[in-house]
């Protein structure tokens, strides 16, 4: 934060935070705008959210509707992000999909000061590291233990313009299952499947391209130590949550069960919930999400402490333009930082004028406007805003 607190220090005071807004797309995906009396106005994402329980959250956690009203945002200088982070996550109780829509508006300040202050996001957040980003996207789902599938598939994803690396595959496809269904115990032939499904990933894919097997804690702890041995001779990038997804021992016990790299943490909420990881060493890489994890703020506060572990991070990302946007900024500024996520069609995203989003040979690269470089194409979103969403302007 000093960074942005010695870039504001010249600037408070000139610009007073009038409105919070928020609109859903008829992707399902809602927005965040936080609106000033210098007539610049900053937007943020927080998923796959319904408006009204977005404005509901905003009321009163953000607004003064609640019973704390003096802590609320409007009037008050939107270059206090450090300020508003602390009212909005650790005064108020809330968590789940209230933190969602506090996290898009932690997102939409720090894109109102950089644009207040006229500077990139990663500047304010001490420069960064990189001009570009190494991404990782997702496989086709469908039979994972068919050969003849496996090469249509494999050739699709080669064929992809963005030229990705590295591909999520889901277990529920090997077990034919519907995604993060519960499993209490896989048997044998589940396992003799699991292990099948990975060997054709690898055979069809090629040596070049990561694999990621790709769980959503639907394992027990038997099942989660015994696909980590099935899938071991494929050497995959990551292994991803097998298991529920707070911590517990069980985390512990399937360390020490396999030399696989872990990673886990879409689903982990401030620092507070990524510690006990990273003090058991239980994981080799943490995956928060900027829209669950407590907006760009608590991300870098879970950044930080991991690299204090040397632990790297990754960024789960699989929502809009906003969220890409502001994952990139981020790792940019975050050494211990390889890659982020990335959806097939980010780039597709028509939300702006004209899409930030340059992606080529795997890489993102790194958007140096103001804030997060977005300018939004408002005759799009006024057009393309979910059934009977109010417009926002």
């Amino acid at each position: 934060m000093t960074r942005l607190e010695g870039a504001a220090a010249a600037h408070r005071g000139q610009a007073s935070i009038t409105a919070i807004k928020a609109m859903r797309l008829e992707s399902g995906f809602c927005l965040i705008r936080i609106d000033t009396d210098a007539g610049i106005s900053g937007y943020g994402e927080c998923g796959d959210m319904d408006g009204d329980h977005a404005r509901a959250v905003i009321a009163s956690h953000a607004e003064g509707g609640g019973r704390l009203p003096h802590l609320k945002l409007l009037g008050k200088d939107p270059l206090a992000v450090r300020v508003h982070h602390h009212s909005m996550f650790t005064v108020f109780p809330q968590r789940r999909r209230e933190i969602q829509v506090l996290s898009g508006i932690d997102m939409a300040l720090w894109d109102l000061a950089g644009r207040l202050l006229g500077q990139p996001v990663y500047q304010l957040l001490g420069g960064r590291f990189r001009d570009d980003i190494e991404l990782y996207s997702h496989c086709p789902q469908g039979d994972f233990t068919d050969p003849a599938a496996w090469a249509d598939r494999a050739a699709e994803l080669k064929a992809d313009p963005h030229g990705f690396t590295a591909f999520k595959v889901d277990i529920h496809s090997c077990l034919g299952l519907h995604m993060q269904q519960y499993v209490p115990s896989l048997s044998p032939g589940d396992i003799r499947k699991v292990r099948r499904s990975y060997e054709l990933a690898r055979e069809h894919l090629g040596e070049d391209i990561d694999i990621i097997v790709h769980c959503h804690n639907e394992l027990d702890t038997p099942s989660a130590i015994a696909v980590a041995e099935a899938v071991e001779q494929i050497k995959p990038l990551y292994y991803e949550d097998p298991l529920q997804p707070g911590f517990n021992q069980n985390w512990a016990a399937l360390r020490r069960q396999t030399n696989l790299p872990i990673m886990t943490g879409e689903n982990i909420e401030l620092v507070d919930q990524a510690m006990p990881f990273l003090q058991s060493q239980a994981v080799d890489c943490l995956q928060p999400d900027i829209v669950c994890s407590g907006g760009i703020t608590g991300t870098r506060a879970i950044a930080d402490a991991a690299a204090l572990y040397r632990t790297p991070i990754t960024l789960h990302n699989v929502s809009g333009l906003l969220l890409n946007l502001a994952s990139q900024q981020l790792a940019a500024s975050i050494f211990n930082c390889p890659r982020i996520e990335c959806t097939r069609s980010a780039t597709r995203l028509a939300w702006a004028d004209e899409n930030p989003l340059r992606i080529a040979n795997g890489r993102m690269q790194i958007n140096h406007g103001p804030g997060l470089g977005f300018m939004p194409d408002n005759d799009w979103l006024k057009g393309h805003r979910y059934l009977n969403e109010p417009w926002w302007g």
